[in-house]
């Protein structure tokens, strides 16, 4: 779009619905006004622009002069002209501030201008190269789901057509892409568009193939670089090191140009990611119209939950009814869902709730998320652009960056973990500066009630850092392997994977998995070495969901959600088809199912022991101890819990037998005395309630403090561990080897459990509710708590805590 284009509007020209009255429509009606606890008007922005710096090639600056834009806003120019120079470069400002142009110019910039060829690669690299392209440079674009590299795509496309198809080779390239459309990038692309995937299973192992590609490798693109945090962030951090390596053995050294939302010490996190020196641009000078956002809150219900307390309508089912509205009032509506299944539910329930109304319109909403079939996801992705779809449930795949235009309102049904995403998101509607509306809609959880309630936690404070740990030796092991088998390991080749990655070699050769020779470092199996390790972090391979009549594939579970996700009388959702799982093969990788639409949904049901392997760090807070280290973590999904659609009331529990699951993985825990219990009144018949309501809340408010899902933890509580003997609470990350949420939790642990204890005592319940201290993955039923214990022992604890445990991890 051109920096200077009028808004547009979604029906050719009629005046856009201001985003207060929207807000006016959803509020009206009885009870509607007191579900709203705040709104926050983000005043219109206009923008600053600078010249484009010298260096932009006349052929690129007259095709982008021809599209509109001839005059970039201030940030962008800053990018390119540090791009052009050579250096790394993250920008990290709001959604629709034009981040693509601050890394397609340089790129397009390069292809467009030719090059003396580097020094000569090894023999097989000339080999592979000869006679396959001209001297020109080549660039490398990736990001995290296939959706936004097609959208790329496009953008390259339109921005590039005046230049000439010889001149900008774009291309493609994933698990989609047919065979002869490889064939031809390999030879001919001098723009390849991925993912992260790809370049460790396609791309890195067959280099040699790819060798001229990689010699005249002058930019590697990271779109939505926030993205990569945890244990996928770190599988990323590692595979872009192992591509920095190839590229060295093939005389390259690429720039690394990365594009993110608003997030703290971008410069920091861009450089635990790439492992190169970055630079930073956060100042946004794009104009922004006017956001309204507001926060909203279910009421309760009549219905009563686990132990009596009070249930809110589910966020699904509000959010399902305020897409209802909007669709129904010609509004273009997105509504984000944390789960696949929540995404199918919001669209089922809008479908049919308009379908009463207009049966074309109930065809005007859809769902869309991870698991569909490639044809399935380009037919949404082509009716979201063509506008024939005015509502649309998403997961977070169409957060990152896709270009829906026209959208006057979000809504997010639930906190998406962190404020980041809560930004990117809200950001999806105005994106041609006209009036948006954003709704954060409450789920009934401890951080949702609490951010609700307290507005400046969600709009005064600064968004997170993104936080990965590259060096988990559980993460670096197999890169190391899939290293040598891609290039043989040299020291200066170990020093491109961290301090520790010498030591880990040695043991791997142990293990035989490496073997030395010399000076290097050899890869000794038969089988792909990068196939020993999936770095969206979901342990196996994937069980494929079949329906048991037909044989017909429906699409796919990780295999380490399959116990929870796809266990026998799980209900499966799948583009508004509602299944029930009638037998999962765990050795054999499937889940057969069979359609049916039970008015119910399915809660798995776990248990959990904990064993401390190793104290790394522990502080005092007075007599109580807090602690970092690893553990061992053994989970058995046990039963499952059948719950209405909308009220989410228990109707039953049925029992499973599923094998046990082992992790070792890093926790934060702390421990208390009895004389500190006895002081605080928390006697022995309320300690084991006290404790497990404490865990509860703090795993709810984590997400606050790290950017991490409460779905990426756990925790478990005993009145006695036998490895500290004391009464004891442990939050530990749920992957192998941890992802640095419990690290993070342990050096803002003051702050984490101070919020901790205010989400609880603020709460209006008499017992404790699922807003603040019950949990929807708690095998014990949510048995035993004590809500007034939980608040004691948080205060007696903190009465202690002294200044955060040192620096924040790295």
């Amino acid at each position: 779009m051109s920096h200077e284009e009028a808004p547009a509007t979604a029906d050719g020209g009629a005046a856009r619905p201001a985003p207060r009255a929207l807000l006016a429509h959803l509020s009206r009606g009885a009870g509607r006004t007191e579900r709203v606890t705040h709104t926050e008007h983000v005043p219109a922005r206009p923008a600053r622009h600078s010249p484009w710096p010298d260096g932009v090639h006349p052929d690129l600056a007259a095709a982008l002069a021809a599209s509109g834009i001839d005059r970039p806003w201030h940030h962008q120019a800053e990018a390119v002209a540090r791009a052009l120079a050579g250096e790394s470069v993250v920008v990290a400002t709001g959604t629709a501030s034009g981040k693509s142009l601050c890394y397609l110019v340089p790129v397009l910039n390069a292809l467009l201008s030719p090059e003396i060829p580097p020094e000569p690669a090894p023999a097989a690299g000339r080999a592979a190269a000869r006679g396959t392209r001209n001297p020109t440079a080549t660039a490398l674009y990736l990001a995290p789901t296939k959706a936004l590299a097609n959208d790329q795509l496009r953008a390259v496309k339109s921005l590039a057509g005046p230049l000439g198809p010889a001149a900008v080779r774009a291309v493609c390239y994933d698990g989609d892409t047919p065979p002869e459309e490889r064939a031809w990038a390999r030879l001919h692309a001098n723009l390849l568009l991925t993912n992260p995937d790809m370049l460790h299973r396609s791309l890195l192992p067959g280099h040699r193939r790819w060798s001229a590609f990689l010699r005249s490798l002058r930019y590697v693109v990271v779109d939505e670089c926030h993205v990569y945090r945890g244990v996928f962030g770190s599988h990323v951090a590692q595979v872009l090191r192992r591509l920095r390596r190839v590229c060295g053995h093939y005389g390259s050294e690429p720039a690394f140009l990365l594009a993110s939302a608003t997030t703290a010490e971008p410069a920091g996190s861009a450089e635990r990611l790439t492992g190169v020196p970055v630079a930073e641009i956060t100042e946004d000078c794009s104009p922004r119209g006017e956001l309204v956002f507001a926060l909203w809150e279910p009421p309760l219900t009549e219905a009563r939950g686990e132990r009596g307390a009070p249930v809110r309508r589910t966020a699904t089912a509000e959010t399902a009814e305020l897409l209802t509205e909007l669709v129904g009032a010609g509004v273009r509506t997105v509504a984000f869902v944390r789960s696949r299944r929540g995404a199918e539910l919001v669209s089922v329930i809008a479908q049919e709730q308009l379908g009463r109304r207009d049966a074309a319109l109930g065809r005007r909403v859809a769902a869309y998320r991870g698991g569909y079939l490639p044809e399935e996801r380009r037919g949404l992705e082509r009716a979201l652009h063509s506008g024939s779809l005015l509502g649309l449930a998403a997961t977070n795949a169409l957060e990152l960056g896709v270009d829906i235009a026209g959208l006057d309102a979000v809504l997010l049904a639930g906190y998406p973990g962190t404020r980041a995403s809560v930004w990117q998101q809200a950001g999806r509607a105005g994106r041609h500066r006209q009036g948006a509306l954003a709704v954060l809609v409450a789920r009934d959880d401890p951080l949702d009630t609490y951010l609700v309630h307290h507005p400046d936690a969600l709009f005064r404070r600064p968004v997170e850092t993104t936080v990965l740990d590259p060096a988990n030796p559980y993460i670096l092991a197999p890169h190391l392997c899939a290293a040598a088998a891609e290039v043989p390991l040299t020291e200066a080749g170990l020093a491109l994977f961290g301090p520790s990655a010498a030591a880990l070699a040695e043991k791997l050769a142990a293990r035989g998995l490496l073997r030395r020779r010399g000076s290097a470092w050899y890869w000794t199996r038969k089988e792909r070495a990068a196939d020993l390790v999936d770095i969206r972090g979901s342990g196996g391979e994937q069980v494929q969901v079949v329906e048991e009549d037909t044989g017909r594939l429906l699409g796919t579970v990780d295999r380490a959600a399959a116990h929870t996700a796809v266990h026998e009388g799980a209900v499966h959702l799948h583009q508004g088809r509602s299944y029930v799982v009638r037998h999962l093969d765990l050795e054999g990788h499937v889940a057969l199912v069979e359609e049916s639409s039970p008015p119910w949904t399915t809660w798995p049901r776990d248990t959990t022991e904990i064993g401390v392997l190793d104290t790394e760090r522990e502080i005092p807070w007075g007599d109580a101890r807090l602690c970092f280290g690893s553990v061992q973590v053994t989970h058995r999904v046990v039963s499952y819990l059948r719950r209405k659609l909308v009220t989410g009331e228990v109707l039953g529990e049925t029992r499973l037998d599923l094998p046990p699951r082992t992790l070792r993985t890093r926790a934060v825990w702390w421990t208390l005395t009895e004389d500190q219990l006895d002081r605080a009144g928390i006697g022995p018949e309320i300690l084991p309630g006290a404790l497990h309501a404490a865990e509860h809340a703090a795993i709810g408010m984590l997400p606050l403090f790290a950017t991490c899902d409460r779905w990426d933890i756990g925790g478990v509580s005993t009145a006695l561990h036998p490895d500290t003997l004391l009464p004891s609470v442990f939050v530990h990350d749920g992957h192998p080897g941890g992802a640095g949420f419990a690290e993070r939790g342990f050096h803002t642990a003051r702050e984490w459990l101070t919020a901790t204890r205010d989400a609880i005592a603020a709460c209006e319940c008499e017992h404790g509710c699922p807003s603040c201290i019950q949990s929807p993955k708690c095998g014990n039923g949510n048995e035993p708590l004590h809500k007034q214990g939980a608040i004691r022992l948080l205060t007696a604890l903190l009465r202690g805590s002294g200044p955060p445990p040192g620096t924040d991890p790295p």
